[in-house]
């Protein structure tokens, strides 16, 4: 295919990060008195953390999403938190599509501040210049409306674009914007991501211009 921009998610997909987050949303269910296993814990991935926890309000009786949010920003900084590092291949391919001349869009539901300071810690902030975050649009993933806006600050079609996804929902969201989508299995089994174009362990070795 003829990809005119390549659209990437963050968590997940450019850094490993989703360990960190599954422990995020753990300390805070346990403070709540909330009986969770792995399987709840991932339905919070991908997604923006006030739609979920809005979804999923019997579990937090007379708690708001904005208190509850507060909560989980106060764990940020806590010792135990495993930290975060590059999904293996992440930044060279960043690297080889911006050598080729092409836009380079950040997708993700996370908030623009905690976007731009993983591309500095990256070191690819000066090739994705754009980002779309959480806070750009009004209803998040699994939505496509971030993707339909990734596309728009790249100044091309959506079906010229490639979406880099980690998540079920970003996946979604990436198809329902009509776009190619590559599904990074570092969060789940490759067997899950099977609506994905194509599905790839990490991003090491995937070819670009992409072949499929």
């Amino acid at each position: 295919m003829a990809a005119r921009a390549a659209l990437f998610d963050l968590d997940g997909t450019l850094i490993d990060s989703e360990r960190r987050s599954l422990v995020l949303w753990s300390m805070l269910l346990v403070n709540h008195g909330v009986d969770h296993d792995e399987t709840l814990l991932r339905e919070f991935m991908g997604r923006r953390g006030p739609d979920v926890l809005a979804e999923k309000a019997l579990l937090f009786p007379g708690r708001r999403v904005e208190d509850l949010m507060t909560e989980l920003r106060s764990y940020y900084d806590h010792p135990e938190l495993p930290r975060i590092s590059p999904v293996p291949g992440a930044v060279d391919l960043v690297r080889r599509i911006g050598r080729h001349g092409l836009p380079v869009v950040l997708v993700t539901s996370a908030r623009r501040w905690w976007a731009v300071s993983c591309l500095e810690l990256l070191g690819i902030d000066d090739v994705v210049r754009s980002i779309v975050s959480g806070e750009d649009v009004a209803v998040g993933k699994p939505d496509p409306a971030c993707f339909l806006a990734g596309a728009v600050v790249a100044g091309v079609r959506p079906e010229e674009c490639v979406a880099f996804e980690d998540s079920l929902a970003g996946i979604a969201a990436a198809k329902a914007a009509g776009m190619t989508c590559v599904g990074v299995a570092t969060t789940h089994h490759v067997s899950e991501l099977s609506a994905a174009d194509l599905v790839v362990s990490d991003l090491t070795g995937v070819d670009w211009p992409l072949s499929l």
